[in-house]
């Protein structure tokens, strides 16, 4: 061997080892803050007004990640029960969280949509979700503090967007953003619809490929968010929904998160990490994670995370019936 070779081999030896040694520090110091939107719970209003269903499906979420030691925070929409019976019941059920350790934030009050309102009106929304969940919070010495915008829709139009910003900083609220989505709820809805088939089969393929294409996002929004920190992977903040599939299939999704090195911190440590001081210039009609928002305001072009299955985005489009057919086309190759 040429003494050039050597030093050529030396050298790429000694850039592997870096790349390396600086990938698993980075993965030493893996972080998530796990956050579930939507609550108290994405059922249909039957179950959500029947006081006795809303507590059942609020138990037994919450049963379940108990043992997990998720610390997780979840955000509330107050209008989802019924009006007879909120003030009675939803403290009961917001106070199973707050029983289990787990911390809450305003999601406002009917789920509401900037892109078809007034910035004016979606802050009136976000004021009437917020006296139960504060409420509840004031009881145990700690303040509403996080909000989460519905669709993670911060507003299509710059005076859209700086008239909410300017809303919530005056209201005390610190916006929870999401740096990983792997579009579960679009899983959850064909769950549901494999459940009113009573398929259990279909339910399960519907959970194995929600775990799989979690799976997927995570390679791809592991590097990508270290390109904004020059190498190190920031703390990531999930947002999941509180649904059937999650209470099925979350403890699966949980189990992939330790295996890939992450452990499991409360919101405000996630945001404590510096990149979350990052500046957010992006306006457009579209919900994405702050990885997108803060590299198009870095200058850089938008890289977009995988497509959930193809079989999965047509199965949400259509109805139940749809996804019958559609299992009954796809069992041969399954």
């Amino acid at each position: 061997m040429t003494q050039r070779a050597l030093i050529c081999g030396l050298l790429a030896a000694l850039c592997l080892c870096s790349a390396v040694k600086a990938r698993s520090q980075s993965e030493a110091d893996r972080r998530v803050a796990v956050t579930f939107d939507d609550l108290p719970y994405q059922a249909d209003g039957a179950a959500l007004c029947d006081p006795a269903s809303l507590m059942s499906l609020t138990t037994d979420f919450v049963a379940m990640l108990k043992p997990l030691a998720t610390r997780a925070t979840a955000f509330v929409n107050e209008g989802k029960t019924c009006e007879p019976t909120r003030a009675s019941t939803l403290p009961q059920a917001l106070n199973v969280w707050l029983d289990a350790g787990l911390g809450l934030g305003n999601h406002t009050f009917s789920h509401i949509n900037i892109h078809q309102t007034t910035a004016e009106a979606w802050l009136a929304d976000l004021d009437a979700g917020a006296p139960i969940t504060r409420a509840a919070l004031k009881a145990r010495g700690e303040r509403l503090r996080w909000v989460r915008h519905p669709y993670l829709f911060t507003g299509e139009t710059q005076d859209k967007h700086d008239a909410i910003a300017a809303g919530l900083a005056a209201r005390g609220y610190d916006v929870a953003p999401v740096t990983i989505d792997n579009n579960d709820w679009m899983f959850a809805d064909v769950y549901r619809k494999a459940q009113r088939l009573d398929d259990p089969d279909l339910m399960r393929r519907i959970g194995e490929a929600d775990v799989a294409h979690m799976t997927t996002v995570l390679d791809f929004f592991e590097p990508y968010s270290a390109e904004l920190t020059g190498g190190r992977e920031p703390a990531q903040v999930l947002l999941l929904h509180a649904n059937s599939l999650n209470q099925d299939w979350y403890p699966q999704i949980h189990a992939l998160y330790l295996a890939r090195g992450y452990r499991f911190v409360s919101l405000e440590e996630a945001m404590a990490d510096p990149l979350y001081a990052h500046a957010d210039t992006y306006v457009r009609a579209n919900g994405i994670s702050w990885l997108h928002r803060w590299t198009h305001t870095d200058g850089r072009a938008i890289r977009w995370e995988p497509e959930p299955p193809a079989w999965i985005v047509e199965a949400n489009k259509g109805g139940v019936e749809d996804l019958e057919r559609m299992a009954v086309r796809m069992s041969a190759k399954w």
